[in-house]
């Protein structure tokens, strides 16, 4: 329970939601269009024969995201986490589409 603080109506907390929304929404749209890339990644994963998971290419976009992270002044280590999340789930999509 969060005491009611979902439903106050405080404007400039509104108008800093609706901020956060939109971000929600491009991010969205933004791991909408890197699974299109990810289809075409398991398209020649499965012409070369190679697997969903390629160790040294995840180290390689942790590192890079790191990396991009500090630069625009968000923790790193959240940045991973969250990237870590993504490539496991990604993963698990290509596995599903390799046959």
């Amino acid at each position: 329970d969060d005491g009611g603080a979902s439903r106050m109506s405080i404007p400039e907390l509104n108008e800093i939601r609706k901020a956060i929304d939109g971000i929600d929404g491009a991010l969205i749209t933004l791991f909408s269009k890197r699974l299109e890339e990810v289809n075409k990644v398991v398209k020649v994963k499965q012409k070369h024969g190679l697997p969903a998971a390629i160790p040294s290419r995840i180290e390689e976009i942790v590192l890079k995201i790191r990396a991009d992270a500090t630069k625009q002044g968000f923790p790193p280590d959240v940045a991973e986490k969250i990237w870590r999340l993504l490539i496991k789930e990604m993963i698990k999509f290509e596995e599903s589409h390799l046959t």
